[in-house]
């Protein structure tokens, strides 16, 4: 992989966190290992939000929780975005969109149909997380 920035939405960084096997975990690792995990304030905020849901009570701890979000806060790069255009069904998802594209960042990793299904944006790859990671390894 040539560009080392990726933007990974929230739903494969939940994932990794709640499980340590499987490709999101493995995903994530090797692109902080190898690249760079980028955020913007909104996307940032919205795995922030959703990983305090209580229904991650039985699965992971507070204290982990602020860890793991303390450390991905601190190994990622941040970019600025406005207002998200349009690419996709689900308008909230289009913040991960904006967000890659600010960061110039090659490849957007998500298990979400709506952003897989998002129209094709020049210069950026919308990769579930096994794709990304075979990519990694190739």
């Amino acid at each position: 992989m040539t560009n080392p920035e990726w933007v990974i939405d929230t739903n494969v960084l939940i994932s990794a966190a709640l499980t340590a096997r499987g490709a999101p975990a493995q995903l994530v690792q090797l692109v902080l290992e190898r690249g760079a995990l980028v955020f913007s304030q909104p996307t940032f905020n919205e795995l922030k939000t959703r990983l305090y849901r209580p229904k991650f009570d039985r699965y992971i701890s507070l204290e982990l929780r602020e860890a793991v979000l303390h450390d991905l806060s601190a190994a990622a790069r941040w970019v600025e975005i406005g207002e998200p255009g349009r690419y996709c069904r689900d308008r909230s998802d289009d913040m991960f969109i904006e967000t890659a594209l600010a960061a110039r960042a090659g490849v957007l990793v998500s298990g979400d149909q709506d952003l897989l299904d998002a129209r094709a944006i020049t210069g950026l790859r919308i990769l579930t997380p096994q794709q990304a990671l075979a990519e990694l390894l190739a």
